[in-house]
C-alpha cells in the first residue's frame, strides 16, 4: 500500500514518443517481461519478471519468450500485481513482491506476455521512464511519468508525440493481447487525421523545449 494517503491508487501519465535523444536514455536499461493471467476491461492480474540492469544490447525484434528465456539468470524482481481500469490518469494497483525463481516460472507457465526495455531518465521536476517495447509490440516507444498524487502542471518533454494516458489500446494489459505491431500502420494514419492530444484539465501543463 503506497503512504501517500491514496492507498493502492497509482497516479500516472503515459505519452507516445519518437526520437528519444541518445543521450537521455541510460546505457543500461532493465528488461521487463510480463504474463497477464487476466486482462479484460481495464482489469488485470499480472506478473512482472525484471532483470534490474541487462548490461549488453537486446535485439528488440525478438520474441517475448526468448528474451525472457535469454535473460531469466539476470531476473533480480518479480511481483504479482492487480489492476483496475485507468480513469483520469488514477488507477488501482495492489502490487506483491514475490520469489524470482517463482515469478520466472509463472511468467513462463501462462498469460498473454509483454516485453520491454525501461529506461529511466530525470526531467525538469519529474522521473520519467521511457519503455521500449518488444516482440510482437515493437517499435512501439511510450514515455510514462508517475507522481504520489495528481500528475497537474507537467512540463510535457519535446519527443512526446501525444498522449496515450486514457487509450486504453495502450495499457500493457492491452498490448499483451493485441500487440501494437499489428495495428501500428492504422494507428498512423489515424494520428495523421486526427492529429496529436493532449488531455485538459491537469492544470497548466507545458511542452518542454531541448528535450
Amino acid at each position: 500500500m503506497s503512504d501517500t494517503g491514496y492507498g493502492d491508487f497509482e497516479f500516472e501519465r503515459r505519452f507516445l514518443v519518437r526520437d528519444v535523444p541518445e543521450e537521455l536514455l541510460d546505457a543500461a536499461p532493465a528488461l521487463i517481461v510480463q504474463s497477464y493471467y487476466l486482462a479484460d476491461g481495464g482489469y488485470a492480474l499480472r506478473v512482472r519478471a525484471q532483470a534490474s540492469s541487462v548490461g549488453v544490447p537486446v535485439d528488440t525484434r525478438l520474441d517475448e519468450v526468448t528474451l525472457l528465456e535469454r535473460f531469466a539468470d539476470r531476473v533480480d524482481f518479480c511481483a504479482v500485481t492487480v489492476k483496475g481500469p485507468m480513469a483520469g490518469g488514477t488507477r488501482y494497483e495492489a502490487e506483491r513482491e514475490i520469489d524470482p525463481q517463482v515469478g520466472v516460472e509463472m511468467v513462463r507457465r501462462g498469460g498473454a506476455r509483454v516485453a520491454k526495455l525501461r529506461h529511466a531518465v530525470w526531467l525538469g521536476d519529474d522521473g520519467w521512464v521511457v519503455d521500449v517495447f518488444a516482440g510482437g509490440n515493437a517499435p512501439l516507444l511510450v514515455a510514462e511519468v508517475e507522481r504520489g498524487g495528481p500528475v497537474t502542471d507537467l512540463a510535457i518533454p519535446s519527443f512526446c508525440l501525444t498522449e496515450v494516458t486514457e487509450d486504453a489500446r495502450f495499457a500493457n494489459d492491452a498490448l499483451a493481447l493485441t500487440p501494437f505491431g499489428g495495428w501500428a500502420e492504422a494507428y498512423e494514419a489515424e494520428l495523421a487525421r486526427t492529429g496529436p492530444r493532449f488531455l485538459p484539465g491537469f492544470g497548466h501543463d507545458h511542452r518542454m523545449s531541448g528535450t
